[in-house]
């Protein structure tokens, strides 16, 4: 899989608050710091339940290393979150009455080899799911290291093209334009496009 850059401050959701001026940035090595020492764990603890190198593990809680998608999986399985959960801040307080408007192309955009991700309601924090729009740009099952899996539940809708939906307990299915699946995040699931053209299609996965 490809990288996700990682160099950059991430930032993903905010309070709907009248009293915020800035949203409230979320940087990924800190991020991961925090989780694992909730957990109590040491770093050779978090390492072994992550099947990462403690020093791999090291590197990307002190920002010196940008980890590739599959590490972020790792890190994601072994703290029992999703990916994206790595990206969001813990929800502070329940806040009612909020609304993001994202414009076309204006989300936050995060590119890997199979997949190029356009995070949506990225002001907002304390979601209780991730909408992302995704042009898919894997041609076939091999391109992805394995099976993707994450907690929760994920609801898929095709925009553009055709694209063929790989989950671990069900055949393949092919979904063409304003066809949908929803589906238990924690089977392994990958998305290919089948068209000539790389498919795009609007992800969104619960974050509870």
């Amino acid at each position: 899989m490809g990288e996700i850059e990682q160099a950059k401050i991430i930032r993903i959701a905010r309070a709907g608050s009248a009293e915020e001026t800035s949203p409230e940035p979320v940087d990924l090595a800190t991020r991961v710091r925090d989780l694992r020492r909730a957990r109590g764990w040491t770093l050779e603890q978090a390492a072994q339940a992550m099947g990462l190198a403690r020093s791999t593990l090291s590197k990307i809680e002190n920002g010196l290393m940008s980890p590739t998608y599959d590490a972020l999986k790792k890190l994601a399985v072994g703290l029992e979150i999703s990916v994206p959960q790595l990206f969001t801040p813990p929800s502070k307080a329940q806040i009612t009455a909020r609304m993001a408007v994202t414009k076309s192309g204006e989300g936050v955009a995060h590119i890997t080899t199979t997949y190029e991700h356009e995070l949506l309601a990225g002001s907002l924090r304390a979601k209780q799911m991730l909408p992302y729009r995704a042009r898919i740009r894997a041609r076939s099952f091999e391109e992805f290291d394995g099976w993707v899996r994450h907690d929760g539940e994920e609801f898929l809708y095709v925009l553009t093209g055709i694209v063929r939906l790989y989950t671990e307990f069900y055949e393949p299915v092919e979904l063409k334009r304003g066809d949908s699946a929803y589906y238990d995040a924690t089977q392994g699931h990958n998305l290919i496009s089948v068209s000539a053209e790389d498919a795009t299609v609007l992800w969104v996965t619960s974050l509870t």
